[in-house]
This record gives C-alpha cells, sequence and structure tokens, in this order.
C-alpha cells in the first residue's frame, strides 16, 4: 500500500513503526454548524481507517476537538453565551452530523479545555530546553531554534511570515515565533498556569493532545491543506523539540479543499454550505459519493448537479444490491476476486476513491445485467455489499423512502383484507420476506387474469418506495429514492 507523504512531497510505501497504527486527525473548533468542508475530511479519513482495517490493520484513531479558541471567544461575546455553552451545542451538532454520514467514531475525542496539565507540561519542558520563551505573561515558542522549520510547508521564510496570519506581539523575538501560550484578557475564558493566568495557543493542543493519546510517535497525522502552515508545521517543531524524537508523524495525509464555483467554500466570503443543509436534500451515501469521486488530494468543487448525480448513482448501487432475481432462478457465475482486485489496487494506490467507486459501478451493472436475464446473483450483490461498506456506503434507501418490515406488514395487511383471501406468512421475518409474498401472490393473479387485483398490488407497493418491473423471466423488485 502507498500513500502520499505532504512531508517528502511523494508517494511511500506504508510501513507502520509497530502493530497498532497511531492516527490523528485535527478535529473541530465548534463555534457553528459544520459544513461541507468538515464533510469532505471526515469523510475521506474514515474511509482511510475503515480500508486500512479491512486489510488487517489495528487503528488507534485520535480526533481532538478545540473548544477553546478566538474564534469560540467571538462567537459567544456576539450570542451572549458562555464558550462551554456554545462549544458543547455545536459539539454535539457536529457528532449528530458525523453520525448521519455514517462516519466511525474515533477511539478517543480529548477536549482541550480538559486536557490543560499535559498542555502545562508541554509548554514547561519547551521552556526548560530553550525551545520557547515566557514574555508579558505569554510563552513563545522561539522558531529560530528548530534549523528545519518549514520542512513540512515547503515554503521559504518570506512566504511563512505572509502566511503566519498575522500573529505578532511586542514581547515576541521574531515575526514566526507564535504563541504557545497566551495571556488572558478581561472577559475572556481562563486557566492558572506558572506564567500567570491565560488559556493555551492553537497549536499546542494539538501536540500536547497527540502526545498524550499516541505517545512520541505517530503514523499517520491528518487534516485539510489549510492546515499544512502554520498549524501541522508548528505542531512539528513543538512535538519533536519537546521529545527529541524523529520523526514527529511518519506519514503527513491532507485532504484536497472545498470550492464553491471558482471561490473557496469559507466564512468569511459567506458561501459555507452546512451538513445539515446538504442532507437534508440529500442521501448520506449520495454526500459520501459526492466527495468520494475524486481523489482525496485533489480540490473539491460543490455543485447540486454533482450531487444530484451521485445521488442517481446511489441509486444504481442501492438497486443492484436489493434487486430480487425471479424466485428459483440459478446462480450467475460473477468473477467476484476480479472486482475485488480491482477494488484493492486502487485503494492500495494512496486511496483512490474514484477508482474504488467506478469499481462498484462497474460490479452493480453485471449484477443488474444478470437479474435482467434471468438469474440470481446473490454472491456479487454480497460482494457489492461488502466492498461499498469499505466505502461507508449503507446502501440503504433514502430515509423517506425506507421500507421497513412494520411498513411492509401494513401493505401486505391491507391487501389480504381487501381482496378476501387467506394471509401467506410464508418465512415472513424481514421486510423482503413480505415483499417476495406478495410477489408471489401478485404473479398467481395475473395467472388467473385477476388483472385489477394484481395492479392494485403493484401500486400500494409503488407506493411505499418499491418498483415492480416484468419481464420474460419473472418480476424484478427496485427499491426507489
Amino acid at each position: 500500500m502507498k500513500v502520499f507523504n505532504t512531508l517528502s512531497g511523494k508517494k511511500e510505501d506504508f510501513i507502520p513503526q509497530g502493530n497498532e497504527v497511531k492516527m490523528y486527525v485535527c478535529g473541530v473548533t465548534p463555534y457553528d454548524h459544520s459544513h461541507i468542508g468538515h464533510a469532505m475530511s471526515y469523510v475521506i479519513f474514515d474511509v482511510i481507517r475503515r480500508y486500512m482495517k479491512y486489510k488487517g490493520y489495528k487503528i488507534k484513531y485520535v480526533q481532538n476537538i478545540t473548544d477553546i479558541d478566538d474564534k469560540l471567544i467571538e462567537r459567544a461575546a456576539k450570542d451572549g453565551s458562555s464558550v462551554d455553552k456554545l462549544a458543547a451545542r455545536y459539539t454535539e451538532s457536529y457528532f449528530a452530523d458525523m453520525d448521519a454520514l455514517n462516519v466511525e467514531r474515533a477511539d478517543f475525542y480529548p477536549r482541550a479545555t480538559e486536557e490543560m496539565e499535559k498542555i502545562i507540561e508541554v509548554i514547561h519542558g519547551l521552556i526548560e530546553k530553550g525551545y520557547a520563551y515566557a514574555a508579558g505573561g505569554s510563552v513563545y515558542f522561539r522558531v529560530s531554534s528548530v534549523p528545519d522549520y518549514g520542512k513540512l510547508s515547503h515554503r521559504s521564510t518570506g512566504s511563512m511570515i505572509s502566511g503566519c496570519n498575522g500573529e505578532f506581539g511586542r514581547e515576541k523575538e521574531h515575526t514566526l515565533d507564535f504563541a504557545l501560550w497566551k495571556a488572558a484578557k478581561p472577559g475572556e475564558p481562563w486557566w492558572q498556569s506558572p506564567w500567570g493566568k491565560g488559556r493555551p495557543g492553537w497549536h499546542i493542543e494539538c501536540s500536547a493532545m497527540s502526545l498524550k493519546y499516541l505517545g512520541d510517535n505517530l503514523d499517520i497525522h491528518g487534516g485539510g491543506q489549510d492546515l499544512v502552515f502554520p498549524h501541522h508545521e508548528n505542531e512539528i517543531a513543538q512535538s519533536e523539540s519537546y521529545t527529541g524524537k524523529k520523526p514527529f508523524v511518519r506519514y503527513w495525509l491532507h485532504n484536497g479543499m472545498v470550492q464553491f464555483g471558482e471561490e473557496k467554500m469559507s466564512k468569511s466570503l459567506g458561501n459555507l454550505i452546512t451538513i445539515k443543509e446538504t442532507l437534508s436534500n440529500h442521501t448520506p451515501d449520495a454526500v459520501r459519493i459526492f466527495i468520494l469521486n475524486s481523489h482525496y488530494r485533489s480540490p473539491l468543487t460543490y455543485l447540486e448537479e454533482s450531487l444530484e448525480a451521485a445521488e442517481k448513482a446511489a441509486e444504481r448501487l442501492l438497486q443492484a444490491a436489493k434487486c430480487r432475481p425471479p424466485i428459483g432462478t440459478e446462480e450467475s457465475q460473477i468473477d467476484i476476486d476480479s472486482y475485488h482486485n480491482r477494488f484493492v489496487a486502487a485503494m492500495d494506490d494512496d486511496f483512490n476513491t474514484a477508482k474504488a467507486l467506478a469499481v462498484l459501478f462497474d460490479l452493480a451493472r453485471e449484477i443488474n445485467r444478470s437479474v435482467e436475464t434471468g438469474y440470481g446473483a446473490s454472491a456479487a450483490q454480497n460482494a457489492l455489499v461488502e466492498l461499498s461498506g469499505i466505502l461507508g456506503l449503507t446502501l440503504s434507501p433514502s430515509m423517506k423512502h425506507v421500507i421497513d418490515r412494520s411498513i411492509m406488514a401494513q401493505v401486505r395487511d391491507s391487501i389480504y383484507n381487501e381482496i378476501g383471501q387467506p394471509m401467506d406468512l410464508q418465512e415472513v421475518k424481514t421486510a423482503e420476506d413480505i415483499l417476495d409474498s406478495l410477489i408471489r401472490l401478485r404473479n398467481k393473479l395475473r395467472r388467473e387474469k385477476y388483472w385489477e387485483i394484481a395492479d392494485m398490488i403493484r401500486n400500494r407497493l409503488d407506493d411505499v418506495g418499491v418498483t415492480l418491473e416484468d419481464n420474460s423471466e419473472g418480476t424484478v423488485a427496485k427499491y426507489k429514492r
């Protein structure tokens, strides 16, 4: 398996340092609802984690919550709320979004406000080793003490100065020095420290939390490309200076950014689209396909047309996985291994999800062809479901059209009551079993030329999202969006 390492700027063989892959991904700053850019990043790293587990790796996955930050303080002041209540509200919103997108929970979600002891310990250690200095109640990292500073972003000193986000201070020795601890300002949350009341800087939070939960050396550190500088650059400098061990991270993985038309999607431009807005119009599988249909390192352009296309693609996979061949048909001889091998080859090549999806659509096409010609394809359908699951796809109908057992039972009961026939209770454990019994009844009625009642059954099923298609070999059921 090869992965593209931002540090080296090339693809490298993935070789973890031990039996457990230690993976850290920068989490949200919960001051607002999560947007489609968050969805892109966390879906991508969810897929990376799922695939590595599929390959047999044991993963320890940590994702932080930055619940104290300038943005939180500003938003809380604007809303007339406390920072902790604001953070709790939008953290809960974030988890709801991730659950809706079928993103598996991390093993740990450390929160900056609950890790002050470790943060202060790391800052104190950096001062003792000469990598940081206290000034004016704050503490700054001495960038000049790190000869290879800039090795991740591959930037010149001039470009780094222009990109340091205006983090200036009169007490600083150099423009590039960045805050590890910020002296308290009136009305802001603060914690007690050896340097006075204050709060941690953004960068030191992630270093302290990753060191605490994963140790001195990580296998994978992920995040968006906008975090390469200064955030991840500063993480490397802090962490390697504190521990004296290199590399802090063996493989740096960064996803591309979401664009809205020609512009980057950002709050300052007012073009953010929340995950909740997107999911109000599209299924989770469609959103995941929209994200995964491009390579993770490439920019992703948000277009409603692209999401609609992803919705149709999700429906194709769903129908292939759920289509019911005529009862008693012979199983087709689809070469499942060839699809599996192509899927693995795509994912082994720096997680090429676009190619992996193409394999799924090819398999779905062959399944549909087999069913339409009167053959069963249950083994291939099982393979489709398994490989789709690696990409986090549920192959479930839209929540507006979920076909559950209770709905199907109500349809069945109303039909049998209306036509006055004894109920067929053979194998009715699932919604699919009930559907099969209704198809058998409809086919019987059609043979006996009770066309009106047969049409009534088809229409009732259509009302709850199941379309029946008749062909020369029998009847095929398809789920609608």
